[in-house]
């Protein structure tokens, strides 16, 4: 699961879970109509409230199977303390450069956690600085060559922000709330020890649905996620959109 391959689609998340509340369902519509995808987390989410690294590092693995994901990779670039500088930023350019994704999946463009604004930057960047040929890296002690995504999406987070783009998600909420419930340290479960966490409690899940309703409404289905993007999005034919 933690071989890297070549894939459609790399889905990245500053933390284990980042993936699968906000873009799950999309990774599995685009697994159904044959794309191939991958996941990155960039820390091990050691700072979360409840949990530990190695128990998260476990449940990823389990979400990302349960999603038919081709790899999950997680790196261990500092959670809540990394910095936009050369060492994580060729971190990312590595996982970009073995897999060559098309479409990049990066956190919220700003949210409730001061991470997820951090990450998208730090994605957005090493995206771009991953198609220099002239920045050097290694994978496997091979020589890559420069690659760039064609897009970055960022999904919507905790905080509400209007898409720019909605996937039509209707046919895969419950595959995307089964790999939430993978990681069951960390969300609500019936007797859970664990400390209370902002995302702990049972309201919690049905918020992601009723959020997930309240965008699909907004674009005509009936469960959606929201994408913003950076740039305007083009398409060759206007009825692509309709």
């Amino acid at each position: 699961m933690d071989k890297i391959k070549k894939i459609d689609i790399l889905a990245i998340g500053v933390h284990p879970d980042d993936v699968e509340l906000s873009c799950a369902g999309t990774l599995a519509l685009q697994k159904s109509l044959g794309y191939t995808f991958g996941i990155l987390d960039l820390t091990e989410g050691e700072l979360g409230t409840r949990g530990s690294a190695e128990q998260r590092k476990k449940e990823a693995f389990r979400a990302a199977e349960i999603l038919g994901a081709e790899f999950r990779h997680i790196l261990n670039i500092g959670d809540g303390f990394f910095r936009h500088e050369e060492n994580n930023l060729k971190d990312i350019i590595r996982v970009i450069r073995a897999c060559r994704p098309k479409i990049v999946f990066a956190n919220a463009l700003s949210d409730r956690h001061p991470d997820h604004g951090r990450a998208a930057k730090l994605v957005s960047d090493a995206c771009f600085l991953s198609g220099l040929r002239k920045i050097y890296t290694e994978y496997k002690s091979v020589t890559q060559e420069n690659w760039r995504p064609e897009v970055i999406y960022h999904y919507i987070q905790d905080h509400y922000l209007k898409p720019d783009l909605v996937v039509d998600i209707s046919n895969f909420l419950d595959k995307k709330m089964e790999s939430i419930m993978a990681f069951e340290s960390q969300f609500y479960k019936e007797g859970s020890t664990e400390p209370e966490s902002p995302i702990s409690g049972k309201d919690f899940l049905e918020f992601i649905k009723s959020k997930s309703r309240v965008v699909g409404r907004s674009s005509g289905v009936e469960y959606g996620e929201g994408f913003n993007t950076a740039r305007p999005i083009g398409v060759h034919n206007i009825f692509d959109l309709s």
